[in-house]
């Protein structure tokens, strides 16, 4: 005589027990196709080096500037002569098309660290090499459409329509800066 007490007469527990097993294989093999498709996706290890730069400031004497690459774009990273920095200090607000102290721009007064972009059109300004032509504030100036940066990088003269921007950036010591 059979058992028929254990087993249903229309199989339906090994039928429940083969859907959730073809279910699960399914699942597996999507997951396993898609991963790469996923993985592929992350940016690359060489871009993710470049999210920080590390800039040592020892050698940039005062008055001095040096424009350093962070995620393809120049930075310039200016020491500031007290002349340049008591300049930019007493320029009143009501004189700046894009009001900005110059304090606000600043960690630690002597350094200034700026995206070398011009924000009209994305130009590089002049400024950087001591024989560069400075504009009419003793900053930056953007030869391609005249505009004039002052000695903290805001913007002066000229179509553009916001000062140099400033990035993340974060002293490590008292001679380096971590740039992003």
């Amino acid at each position: 005589m059979a058992d028929t007490a254990h087993a249903a007469p229309d199989g339906a527990p090994r039928r429940d027990f083969l859907k959730l097993v073809t279910g699960a294989f399914a699942a597996v093999g999507v997951g396993a196709i898609a991963w790469p498709f996923i993985a592929s996706l992350q940016p690359a290890k060489d871009t993710l080096a470049l999210a920080s730069t590390d800039v040592d400031l020892a050698p940039i004497a005062e008055g001095q500037a040096v424009t350093v690459m962070w995620r393809g774009k120049p930075v310039f990273v200016r020491s500031r002569t007290s002349k340049e920095i008591q300049e930019a200090r007493a320029v009143p607000m009501s004189a700046l098309p894009d009001p900005a102290t110059d304090q606000s721009r600043v960690q630690k007064d002597q350094w200034l660290v700026l995206i070398g972009i011009c924000t009209h059109l994305g130009c590089v300004p002049t400024g950087q090499k001591p024989t560069d032509t400075r504009g009419d504030y003793g900053g930056w100036f953007c030869p391609c459409h005249g505009s004039h940066y002052d000695t903290s990088g805001r913007i002066r003269k000229g179509p553009a329509p916001k000062n140099l921007q400033v990035p993340g950036y974060a002293f490590t010591s008292d001679t380096k800066i971590r740039i992003g």
